[in-house]
């Protein structure tokens, strides 16, 4: 049964003036769009249009269910050109997708700090800092993909001054240290605090067998900031268990081939195909599941924003915890069928075979009671 909850056009008529916001407005008065999508097949080739205001050529990303707690916009700075000086009151996280350049941030204090980076880097702009990004090439365009908390701080103030013009320094979130983007960090748990990937592409990662199928996981806090992020990975011939969550998370592949499904509770999956520079949106407490049908380990990135995680008393996120506990992840063991021949039928066409059979026996093990 669809549950999209459509109504008449005279209910949302009624409605129409609530719909657009301070955000959606700013947006369309930079001459920007908003594509609404929860799934873009390459956002390295995704058309853009010119910014003013940034000096580049952007376009933003982001649909109803996920824009009132983060958003996601592609941007190109021209070959041999840079972008604007820019500072902001909201937090933002990057992921270059193409080009080679560097950064200068700096604060009202006078601390400036450079740093290079390349197709793979991740970093997060600290909060209210002044920015420039250049493109290291005269000859090609760089890309990249940022992930922002605009749309609840816009909404807010509805003061875009306010919000793109405030002196002010967070000397506890930047306050001009040398290494600040070195290519180091602390791992804590699951979670690496650094401001600076190098190459999100080929970072080691920790054993998360929860996820299911033996995969690597990492997290991240970036910039001090209330946004967070994490990369996964899963061998070849295997797929992740399907979950579900709140909304707002950006995930974008950096590696192999593959597809997910994506499906409201009591619907059908739907199919979206996947390769390096897909992004997909899964709506709030969508179910979501990802398939690796290459020959190579699959990897994502995923951009998100708190809200994503509903988590437990204990603070563990419910996406990782069994259904039959309470939480939000569909164990193997309780999958649909279609979900286990819709994968043999597609690693076949690759000349490929499943490789599931020792993660459906070690899920066996501690597999909780219906």
């Amino acid at each position: 049964m669809a549950k999209d909850a459509l109504v008449s056009e005279d209910m949302a008529n009624k409605f129409a003036t609530e719909k657009e916001t301070p955000y959606t407005r700013w947006i369309r008065d930079e001459g920007l769009d908003i594509i609404p999508a929860l799934y873009v097949r390459n956002l390295r080739t995704v058309p853009l249009k010119p910014w003013a205001r940034r000096g580049g050529n952007a376009v933003f990303v982001n649909h109803d269910a996920s824009r009132t707690s983060n958003d996601s916009y592609v941007m190109e700075i021209p070959a041999g050109k840079s972008l604007a000086p820019h500072r902001q009151l909201y937090e933002e996280m990057i992921l270059v997708l193409e080009g080679r350049g560097s950064t200068t941030v700096w604060n009202d204090a006078g601390k400036k700090i450079s740093f290079e980076w390349q197709a793979g880097s991740l970093f997060a702009i600290p909060l209210n800092t002044l920015h420039q990004h250049f493109n290291g090439s005269g000859q090609q365009p760089a890309r990249y993909i940022g992930v922002t908390n605009a749309p609840p701080i816009i909404n807010l103030y509805e003061d875009l001054d306010f919000v793109f013009n405030s002196k002010h320094d967070f000397p506890n979130r930047f306050s001009g240290e040398p290494d600040y983007f070195s290519n180091k960090g602390e791992q804590k748990g699951l979670l690496l605090e650094t401001n600076f990937v190098a190459d999100a592409v080929s970072l080691p990662l920790i054993s998360a067998k929860e996820r299911g199928a033996g995969g690597g996981h990492i997290r991240f806090n970036m910039a001090k900031g209330s946004m967070n992020s994490h990369i996964s990975q899963f061998p070849v011939g295997t797929y992740k268990k399907g979950h579900a969550h709140g909304p707002g998370a950006y995930v974008i592949i950096l590696s192999g081939e593959g597809y997910s499904l994506m499906w409201p509770e009591g619907e059908e999956p739907k199919r979206y195909e996947w390769e390096v520079g897909t992004l997909i949106v899964p709506p709030n407490m969508w179910f979501h599941q990802h398939f690796n049908t290459g020959t190579t380990p699959a990897r994502y990135l995923a951009f998100k924003h708190e809200v994503v995680s509903i988590r437990n008393a204990q603070g563990v996120p419910k996406a990782w915890i069994s259904r039959r506990l309470g939480g939000d992840q569909i164990d193997y063991a309780d999958e649909s069928e279609l979900v286990r021949t819709m994968f043999a039928e597609s690693l076949a066409k690759n000349g490929l075979s499943p490789r599931m059979e020792s993660a459906y026996e070690t899920e066996l093990a501690d597999l909780p009671p219906r």
